[in-house]
């Protein structure tokens, strides 16, 4: 799989298609999953554009993540990693951590970013510290921990090979990468970096979510101003491979308007 060193000195695993023409839009994957997470979205949005997935430090095919990194290392990283590759601005969709990373990347470098698309995510968790906790005490058993949540991540009942893959995904990260993950996502509290954002906002929650539920994602999209908010039926807290037709078709309608309009 292609990796690509960054300038922080630390290598990133990507999956990548599509070519130069409309603005590329980078995919940012949850805690218990990885780049592999986005393939649904590779495979339509390269007809219009560059779909780049990327790896977080400790995840899939990127280096280990360093000692003490935090949510925005995770956003420096991935910015240095694009700018590797050339991508100088780009739609920004981020799924339950991804989401996290996307505001902080935004928060940080505000014209790298053409529209954020925070899918599955918050501002800030009320039960976040319980999460937490609960995933520090059951991570050192990956694959016991991804069987044990499998039922709970999606809505049910689930399509049989999605449900295999998420626990696979998942069962793979090494317990340290997920407990770094952990702490970026489930103690994040960034609303007034929401509050600040300035650019087009879509956000989405899988109606049947019970990890982010929806009234986390609308009270998200009533601190950015503009936001536009839309359920996706009969998804949980994986909504882009739960229901990727729907996803992929309100992001593409998303993305495509904002291009024209800029």
């Amino acid at each position: 799989m292609p990796r690509v060193k960054t300038a922080m000195g630390v290598a990133i695993g990507y999956d990548e298609a599509g070519a130069d023409g409309h603005t590329p839009i980078v995919l940012l994957h949850g805690v218990g999953s990885d780049k592999s997470v986005w393939r649904p979205q590779l495979e339509h949005f390269k007809k219009e554009r560059r779909a780049i997935a990327f790896d977080y430090p400790g995840y899939g095919d990127s280096d280990p993540a360093p000692e003490g990194t935090t949510r925005d290392d995770y956003a420096a990283i991935i910015l240095a990693a694009m700018s590797e590759l050339g991508v100088r601005r780009a739609h920004l969709c981020g799924l339950s951590l991804g989401g996290v990373i996307a505001i902080a990347m935004y928060s940080a470098w505000p014209k790298r970013a053409a529209s954020l698309v925070l899918a599955d995510t918050f501002a800030d968790h009320p039960g976040g510290r319980a999460i937490y906790e609960r995933s520090l005490g059951a991570s050192d058993d990956m694959r016991a921990l991804a069987e044990s949540r499998v039922d709970v991540l999606l809505a049910q009942p689930a399509d049989p090979a999605v449900r295999a893959e998420v626990i696979e995904t998942m069962a793979r990260i090494a317990p340290a990468a997920y407990r770094t993950g952990a702490e970026a996502v489930w103690l994040a509290d960034q609303r007034d970096r929401a509050e600040a954002i300035r650019i087009p906002t879509l956000v989405l929650c899988g109606s049947d979510d019970r990890i982010t539920p929806p009234a986390l994602s609308t009270a998200l999209t009533r601190l950015i101003p503009g936001a536009h908010y839309q359920a996706i039926e009969r998804a949980g807290h994986l909504s882009n491979i739960e229901q990727p037709e729907a996803f992929n078709t309100l992001v593409g309608a998303f993305v495509r308007g904002v291009d024209s309009r800029s």
